[in-house]
């Protein structure tokens, strides 16, 4: 874990890092804010690939069976081309040109795109393979620390997090304008890269049947300023006033801005949107899935405050399905919705179309 949590830091910074896979060391930097191909190539001795996830593919019209793929990059490839072939948007018909040559990824190019999601950049790395003569080079760069290594099978699994392994850390009683009892509850992730935050209302030990629970993932745009791009602010709000009125409950607040793809990149796809795209398929155009959240760190909160049997406020059949799985029974569900505004309808509509989200009556109202 520590040396993962490095390694996402060193990547944030632009800094390549040393993935090991088998007798196979490659040098793996992110597409955004990293040193130039050339560089890339000097440090390794061999010429750079650009992994890509099966998402982004597939909006560039290329289906393969596997999550990722490789493309080893020409000779001559300027920031440009290499922009066009992460995040752009590609006409069809050029897609099989610009992807000529697309190998399968294995164990070490998942690894780098699992390092890249992680630190919340676009997923997409720049990946080279540490020739025979760069070798000695790239050890001494490792002995002074000036590098760092990491094994892929490790930096493979850093998205799914270290379950049961959440840490309680600090609480506060914080009165709210629509729930006057609240208490704070925030909870650290092991690598120290997220916090989230428990919003304990009333007294929710008194339900003896099911705790009522909202789920909600930040967003910062909605929450806090109040964007007409979407409903989360208001569905934010109204849980907490809904939970005070239901005598009490708890809101656990979920550090996954965008559906779990950070901050900058829910920026980029708004940007997508504005050019036409909805929100699922501005995502793809990313390389991100439908949604990339994971909600075992929910488990795990709920399991500290000693809670096993909720009512659900929510729409997300996805959300249901991930507590029943993680051992927490589901008693009843409740809907929670914000205002259908002008802004917001196109992105409601996708949810429900696309993500099966249940808002067939706010859809209806207008």
């Amino acid at each position: 874990m520590y040396h993962i949590e490095r390694a996402i830091f060193d990547i944030r910074r632009g800094l390549p890092v040393v993935v090991k896979s088998g007798d196979q060391q490659l040098l793996v930097q992110a597409l955004e804010g990293g040193e130039s191909v050339n560089e890339l190539t000097r440090l390794s001795g061999s010429r750079p690939s650009l992994v890509l996830t099966r998402h982004r593919l597939e909006a560039m019209g290329v289906s393969i069976t596997s999550d990722a793929a490789y493309l080893p990059l020409a000779a001559q490839m300027d920031e440009g081309a290499l922009h066009t072939l992460a995040v752009a948007q590609v006409a069809p018909g050029d897609a099989p040109t610009l992807l000529s040559g697309l190998q399968p990824a294995g164990t070490a190019e998942r690894a780098a795109l699992a390092l890249m999601r992680r630190a919340l950049l676009i997923p997409a790395a720049l990946i080279a393979v540490v020739g025979d003569k760069a070798a000695e080079g790239i050890a001494q760069q490792l002995a002074k620390g000036e590098l760092l290594a990491v094994d892929a099978s490790d930096a493979e699994s850093c998205l799914n997090g270290a379950p049961g392994m959440l840490k309680r850390v600090s609480e506060a009683r914080i009165p709210l304008e629509d729930a006057a009892e609240s208490r704070f509850v925030l909870f650290r992730e092991p690598d120290g890269l997220r916090e989230h935050v428990a919003v304990v209302i009333g007294r929710p030990e008194a339900h003896t049947e099911a705790v009522p629970l909202r789920m909600h993932s930040a967003c910062l745009t909605g929450d806090l300023f109040g964007s007409l791009r979407c409903d989360c602010g208001e569905q934010l709000r109204n849980a907490v006033a809904d939970i005070e009125a239901m005598g009490g409950g708890v809101l656990l607040y979920l550090a996954q801005e965008g559906r779990g793809i950070g901050l900058a990149n829910k920026l980029r796809a708004y940007t997508l949107q504005d050019d036409g795209l909805d929100t699922v398929d501005a995502d793809q155009m990313l390389g991100f899935g439908d949604d990339e959240r994971d909600y075992a760190v929910a488990v795990d909160m709920l399991h500290a405050l000693d809670i096993s049997r909720v009512q659900l406020l929510t729409n997300n059949p996805l959300k249901m399905q991930a507590l029943s799985e993680g051992g927490i029974e589901v008693v009843a569900r409740q809907a929670l919705y914000g205002r259908l505004t002008d802004q917001n309808h196109r992105y409601l509509n996708a949810k429900a179309t696309r993500a099966g989200h249940f808002l067939e009556e706010v859809l209806s109202s207008k």
